[in-house]
């Protein structure tokens, strides 16, 4: 099989950019995006994942050990990865 012994032409750049404008209908509030839940999220996750542990804590200490091992092990590996 011949390989290509040759440069491949590069494309040419447009002089003039495509530039979007935002319409009208994206400027507006729109009814279908919900605004402002994402606290209500966070603290049902949170809420949900403490009774979680709680339960299970209750029919395994063991179990409920090794979940906050877990959780903690790896909040603090994300914080770590985050900040490098």
């Amino acid at each position: 099989m011949a390989l290509p012994n040759e440069e491949f032409q590069r494309p040419q750049r447009s002089p003039f950019p495509i530039r979007e404008t935002p319409s009208q209908a994206t400027t507006q509030q729109d009814p279908l995006i919900a605004k402002g839940l994402q606290q209500g999220q966070y603290l049902g996750i949170v809420t949900f994942a403490i009774a979680l542990v709680a339960v299970i804590g209750f029919f395994s200490r063991r179990v409920e050990y090794a979940i906050l091992f877990a959780v903690t092990l790896s909040v603090i590996l994300i914080g770590f990865f985050l900040t490098l």
